[in-house]
């Protein structure tokens, strides 16, 4: 806990330049961004970073092939260009995915019209991919046999991205990659709304986990405070030309369905895309969207009903999947950007998840809304120009603020593990070799694991069972990733929670362990707040959110 005391001193003693409020995607960015070019800024999150809807997607940086059904070209060739910049700058963590579609018979399109789309689609990403290709419902059968091919005319293979980690441990790399700039971040730090005087902005900070109040003061607030955007700028007298449309999605965790390593995509009975995503040793299946007024969601057994009676309908297995087989759920909110007062007459399905800046100049005051992962190295360059124009200096305008290290780093590190014989320690319950697990995980940071392990060989024994992570992993986590509670670590920067059982969880014998690494002499408390939840965070089938941004 050092480096987040630390922050909360400086967070009430000194004065930015920059204040952001949220940090999820939005506000991690443009954190790492405004530090990685020399700007004075400051983060704080109500909850954990990536709390929020950060931690609830579906792991997936996509192109939206699904809006080239409305038309919306632009947005399709900006995502499919953000995504192939993705993968480029983070080879580890971003990688290209094969996507099976199949199309039954009824369905609004013809396979070879899809398929014919899946080109265009191909071609407005440049070629970047590998090409589509058209399946026969024979070749669907012989290459996903859990298919069920009944009433099937056909289908098509294209590519877009997946996150290998979960979606929180990337949104959490950029908060890093800030700190490591100099930028002062705090996590359980809640915004009660913020009011202009004397050319600054003065935040009413609450510290959640002291219950102690304090002021923040910066030149420049941003509002990246995703679905609670409009709450807190309504608490700060802010007026936007957009605000945000909510619609909720939920995912389930089973167990792994399939062995091939591909996103098997269906169209499901309300007609949008409905998938099957390899997750590690687990199958993550959705999603839904259905239009909420609120940020405050959970899983309902009529969602839980809705996606497995999709999925059974979809797929040949041994016997249905059910409510017992579910090991974990994802429930967010996506907030969906729209002009004040319209939803410029589409569909509410049909909304895209672009994002929009809004500035008052005056006051210097920006608000960020919508978005999604793709996009986030764009909203982190255009949040840079933003504050620019608003008088803030960028010293160094031109820095790159994001990707892994340099090949030469990557290379010193697999060099020392071959010495070393890394790859020998891995357990034989691991799905990769550690030397790219840990070089993915954590880049340069590896190299001082690498130290630990030879100085300690017990550093690089498996810690919780069912997992993969390593006794000096929970040590580096202690000192570098501000974790504050245990669900920070095992729902966010690890994704343990989603793949392993509550009580297989609690019962390993490294818990423990595990928590007094990261909690001293508060293990215990930590994991008994853990274990104590509520009913309803206690069960797979409902959820309630985390106090994840404002």
């Amino acid at each position: 806990m050092q480096l987040r005391d630390s922050n909360l001193q400086r967070l009430a003693q000194e004065t930015f330049d920059v204040l952001i409020v949220g940090g999820g995607i939005n506000g991690a960015s443009a954190a790492a961004a405004l530090a990685g070019k020399g700007v004075k800024v400051a983060l704080i999150d109500r909850g954990d970073f990536a709390g929020s809807t950060s931690q609830q997607s579906s792991n997936l940086v996509w192109g939206g092939i699904k809006y080239m059904e409305s038309y919306d070209f632009s947005l399709v060739r900006k995502l499919c260009r953000s995504r192939n910049h993705l993968i480029e700058s983070f080879p580890s963590t971003v990688q290209e995915i094969r996507f099976l579609t199949t199309i039954t018979k009824g369905f609004r399109y013809r396979p070879r019209t899809l398929w014919a789309g899946s080109w265009l689609y191909w071609l407005m990403g440049n070629g970047f991919t590998r090409r589509p290709r058209f399946l026969t419902p024979s070749a669907i059968r012989q290459e996903e046999t859990i298919i069920d091919t009944d009433g099937v005319l056909g289908g098509f293979e294209y590519s877009d991205a997946y996150l290998h980690d979960n979606d929180a441990r990337f949104v959490f790399n950029f908060v890093r990659g800030a700190l490591d700039y100099g930028a002062c971040t705090a996590n359980y730090v809640e915004s009660q709304g913020a009011r202009r005087v004397d050319n600054l902005w003065v935040c009413e900070a609450r510290d959640v986990t002291r219950d102690r109040e304090f002021e923040i003061r910066a030149r420049v607030l941003i509002n990246a405070a995703g679905p609670w955007v409009d709450a807190h700028n309504a608490a700060s007298g802010q007026a936007t030309e957009h605000h945000h449309a909510l619609s909720k999605g939920i995912h389930l965790i089973v167990p792994r369905l399939t062995d091939s390593q591909r996103v098997l995509a269906f169209f499901a009975d309300d007609g949008r895309l409905f998938f099957v995503i390899p997750m590690g040793p687990r199958t993550c299946i959705g999603t839904t969207d259905t239009r909420v007024d609120s940020a405050q969601v959970e899983v309902t057994d009529e969602d839980i009903r809705f996606v497995l009676d999709n999925i059974n309908k979809r797929l040949s297995l041994a016997r249905p999947l059910a409510a017992e087989d579910i090991i974990a759920t994802r429930c967010g909110v996506r907030p969906l950007a729209v002009k004040a007062n319209a939803n410029n007459g589409r569909d509410f399905l049909q909304l895209s998840r672009k994002h929009a800046i809004d500035t008052d100049a005056a006051s210097g005051h920006i608000s960020v809304f919508g978005g999604k992962l793709t996009d986030c190295l764009n909203v982190g360059e255009e949040i840079v120009a933003e504050v620019q124009r608003l008088g803030i200096q960028v010293p160094h305008p031109a820095e790159r603020w994001y990707g892994e290290p340099d090949d030469s780093v990557k290379r010193e590190f697999l060099h020392q593990a071959s010495l070393m014989g890394l790859d020998d320690l891995t357990p034989a319950s691991s799905t990769e070799p550690l030397t790219v697990r840990l070089w993915r995980r954590y880049g340069v940071q590896a190299l001082d694991m690498l130290r630990e392990i030879q100085e300690d060989p017990r550093q690089g024994e498996l810690l919780i069972e069912g997992t993969e992570y390593l006794r000096c992993e929970l040590r580096q986590a202690r000192k570098r990733e501000m974790i504050t509670r245990l669900e920070d670590f095992l729902r966010r920067r690890s994704k343990i929670a989603l793949v392993v059982g509550r009580d297989e969880i609690r019962q390993s014998p490294g818990l423990r362990e595990a928590c007094d690494i990261l909690f001293g002499d508060q293990a215990k408390a930590r994991l008994d707040e853990y274990f104590d939840a509520t009913p309803e965070t206690a069960t797979p089938h409902t959820t309630t959110p985390s106090n994840a941004s404002g």
